[in-house]
């Protein structure tokens, strides 16, 4: 493989990892969903939930951020090793909010994720979380209104 084909392919990486928080974030599920592969699967051994294909998909994101009053996720690059038509790689993630059961959580973790060159573009294969701290210290702050 060239050098060009090689970053090309890790801009393409990215953007697909910053989309994926970009539709979480909008909770845009169809989007979600349509970034990984057919048989593609999340993974969140912290809770035993696993979600594979992309009607589970869709349906365990919008299950996820339904129980959310609000929600942020941070996401930071982090390594890419290309290998052919698939790649693999992590991202590290923040993310605090408050559930609607009034618990308040913030926490550091990692995805450790699979991609799968595809005819349209790079997608995941799989995505696996890893908590590595957890708080649920009462957050401080709110939600701005939608009348503010």
């Amino acid at each position: 493989m060239n050098d060009m084909r090689a970053i090309a392919d890790r801009v393409e990486i990215e953007a697909l990892r910053a989309e994926v928080t970009d539709a979480v974030m909008m909770r845009d599920y169809d989007r979600v969903a349509s970034l990984f592969t057919p048989d593609g699967a999340i993974r969140w051994p912290h809770i035993s939930k696993e979600f594979v294909g992309r009607e589970e998909i869709r349906a365990g994101i919008e299950w996820g951020q339904g129980l959310w009053e609000f929600f942020v996720q941070h996401a930071h690059p982090g390594i890419i090793r290309l290998d052919g038509d698939t790649a693999a790689g992590r991202a590290y993630i923040q993310e605090f909010g408050r559930m609607h059961d009034g618990r308040s959580h913030l926490n550091y973790a990692l995805y450790h994720d699979r991609y799968q060159r595809t005819a349209d573009s790079w997608r995941f294969s799989e995505r696996v979380y890893e908590v590595r701290y957890f708080d649920s210290t009462a957050l401080a702050g709110s939600a701005p209104s939608a009348t503010s």
